[in-house]
């Protein structure tokens, strides 16, 4: 019987990276969307498209039967004819989404929860074999900091107590794999999370472990904060989003589950292992 080829966006980042190399590690046929040059192990194959125009997608879904979607954009804006050119093609979506999705019927109050909401709702509606998966805090996020600790040593941020189970972008992977080639989470909309809570100063203290060097985390105001996120070129939604959903976190932290460990059958990775995993993207 042949396999089924499964069709993979965000293949360049972190996520959807993983998800490409798990896949291609298991023989299973797996192809990447790019919009641009992008390497990949052999036997994998890249193909054009972009998901801000639907009608570039069609041949990369050409014979795909499930699609791993990363949805690019702060915005749910053109997702609803994405999805209609997927079901063209495809039987089954598993939809990389958030934590912060809940199941109520509230209007999320942040622009990430919101498109994500969105995306949700517009794939159970297609009729669609789908499975949301729902991260807490990627570890990988934390490579934003890596310029400034090559630089200086040190992160200037605020909240250096705030707390989170920061999930490796490999446990994603291996849980979105089960997705793609099982019946195991049809309809699912399992919430993922690391194996534990590390604070922010504790994250910069294991990347300095892993590094060799000693690193420091040196809390500033939110405000003073805000400011550095309007100067890096963030979005002004977003840094009216992020700062108080993050203080928010320290008194309601978010849950801590097993999950992955579950769905798979392995532990999830703690973010020391991850900094271990990364250190060459902090030297």
């Amino acid at each position: 019987m042949t396999q089924p080829t499964i069709l993979v966006t965000g293949a360049t980042g972190r996520v959807g990276g993983s998800v490409v190399a798990q896949l291609h590690a298991a023989g299973v046929p797996v192809r990447a969307l790019v919009r641009g040059e992008a390497d990949f192990p052999a036997g994998v194959r890249a193909v054009r498209g972009d998901l801000g125009d639907p009608a570039s997608l069609g041949a990369a879904l050409e014979g795909v039967d499930a699609v791993f979607l990363v949805w690019p954009f702060l915005r749910p804006d053109g997702a609803a004819e994405v999805i209609d050119v997927i079901g063209k093609h495809a039987r089954r979506v598993v939809y990389l989404s958030s934590a912060g999705v809940g199941d109520g019927k509230d209007t999320p109050g942040d622009p990430i929860t919101a498109f994500h909401t969105e995306l949700e709702r517009l794939i159970e509606a297609s009729g669609l074999e789908r499975t949301a998966l729902r991260p807490t805090g990627f570890a990988s996020n934390t490579l934003g900091w890596a310029d400034e600790l090559r630089a200086t040593g040190a992160v200037r941020a605020p909240l250096a107590k705030l707390a989170r189970p920061l999930i490796h972008e490999a446990d994603i992977a291996a849980v979105a794999v089960q997705a793609l080639t099982t019946d195991t989470l049809l309809g699912a909309r399992p919430l993922l999370t690391g194996p534990e809570p590390v604070t922010q100063e504790q994250q910069v203290a294991l990347i300095g472990e892993a590094v060799g060097r000693p690193l420091r985390f040196e809390e500033i105001a939110p405000a003073e904060a805000a400011e550095r996120m309007r100067a890096a070129g963030w979005p002004a939604e977003l840094v009216a989003a992020v700062l108080p959903a993050q203080a928010a976190m320290l008194d309601r932290p978010e849950p801590v589950n097993d999950a992955v460990e579950r769905i798979t059958g392995v532990p999830a990775r703690s973010f020391r292992e991850w900094a271990v995993d990364h250190a060459a993207d902090f030297r």
